[in-house]
């Protein structure tokens, strides 16, 4: 897997740009990972047991592992979330879905 440090979502040109985010990322992600390999996804998202339910229910693959961690108040999780990928294509949908789901940051 390449350094993941070299893709960082806030840099990515998006709808404000008259660009598609999703498809520049993807670009991005062609041109630094290599594919299939296992893919790091990581949240934070309000702690709320509905929405760790949500967000886990996502990634099914048995390679699957999910490691979460509370913020030092409590209010808030983060997620680490390793999982096999075949495609780019692949890595954007997981985005796209989790994207879905209310009050999550993707980092």
């Amino acid at each position: 897997m390449a350094d993941l440090n070299n893709i960082k979502l806030q840099d990515i040109p998006g709808d404000n740009d008259g660009v598609d985010f999703y498809e520049n990322f993807k670009q991005k992600l062609i041109d630094v990972e290599t594919f299939p390999s296992l893919y790091v996804f990581k949240f934070i998202a309000p702690a709320s047991t509905d929405t760790k339910l949500q967000i886990e229910q996502l990634f099914e693959h048995p390679s699957t592992k999910i490691s979460t961690k509370d913020s030092k108040t409590g209010k808030y999780n983060s997620f680490t979330i390793e999982t096999f990928v075949n495609t780019a294509d692949q890595v954007v949908a997981y985005y796209k879905a989790v994207a879905k789901i209310e009050n999550v940051i993707m980092l």
